[in-house]
């Protein structure tokens, strides 16, 4: 398959690699993209000779989150999700489309039966940080940050809402109330990131780490992260999930009342003035 906004090789032996490549945009992703995302990952999932699967990012920053200037109409996509009424109007067609390319998307991505790792640079923010949040391991470069300032939107973070297993409770409300970002060795230290490397470091060691995870049978791998995620999903992860989605369309609707938009327009000028750091 011939990809516009990703880049896909092979780096080493079972291991996939796809690579979010729209760096002038800061890998924003339009509907696009997570499809082309979502056919890259189906590819490497039923790919035998694959046993692990690395998403990096080219340019300065691993995402800078959602495309909000991209069309987010469903024509020209073949829906992946058993949900229909892209087009209805009002909350309906909009509730329909985000549980497609965004929660739906991303339960999939996380339930790929093979371990996937996120190779993180640069500033990961909103729904970028749902990219990574699915990956089974994490490893940053030391001058990496990550955020989910979405609340400045009037909603109550991105849609694939992990952050309390994620970051903590009360770490996660921290990050959700201020808009903050999350140092690399912050994140590693309450255990959203595996490691931290510098720089010039990080391809090099995210290969050494997913050879040495394809060196054990495939078999193993699967069941492996088959037994975590549903300790996971025991302790409710799905349900709390799904809730949060439920939140997030209320403030999608009390923002088309109130402001004749899904979002508070006032949150993109905080949210693009804080990524600048100004």
């Amino acid at each position: 398959m011939t990809y516009k906004t990703i880049r896909t090789d092979t780096p080493a032996d079972h291991v996939a690699r796809i690579t979010l490549a729209r760096p002038d945009r800061r890998n924003a992703q339009s509907i696009e993209l997570l499809y082309e995302l979502n056919a890259a990952f189906d590819a490497a999932a039923r790919d035998a000779s694959i046993k692990v699967i690395v998403l990096a990012g080219d340019g300065p920053h691993f995402s800078s989150g959602h495309d909000l200037g991209g069309d987010r109409t469903m024509s020209g996509f073949t829906p992946v999700t058993p949900w229909g009424g892209f087009d209805a109007p009002g909350a309906e067609g909009r509730q329909a489309r985000e549980e497609e390319y965004y929660l739906g998307f991303c339960r999939r991505w996380r339930d790929i039966p093979k371990p996937t790792i996120a190779q993180a640079h640069g500033k990961t923010i909103a729904g970028g940080l749902m990219l990574i949040a699915v990956c089974d391991l994490i490893v940053a470069s030391q001058e990496a940050t990550f955020s989910d300032p979405t609340v400045a939107f009037g909603v109550n973070g991105v849609e694939w809402f992990s952050h309390p297993w994620d970051f903590g409770p009360r770490k996660a409300k921290e990050l959700l109330f201020t808009g903050g970002m999350l140092t690399a060795a912050e994140a590693h230290a309450v255990g959203f990131v595996n490691h931290v490397v510098p720089r010039d470091e990080l391809e090099g060691f995210v290969l050494s780490l997913a050879g040495r995870i394809a060196a054990r049978p495939a078999m193993g791998l699967r069941l492996a992260k088959m037994a975590v995620n549903q300790a996971q999903d025991a302790q409710g992860l799905q349900t709390a999930v799904n809730a949060a989605m439920a939140l997030h369309h209320v403030g999608h609707a009390h923002n088309q009342e109130r402001f004749g938009q899904s979002i508070d327009p006032a949150g993109v000028d905080i949210i693009r003035r804080e990524a600048r750091g100004s």
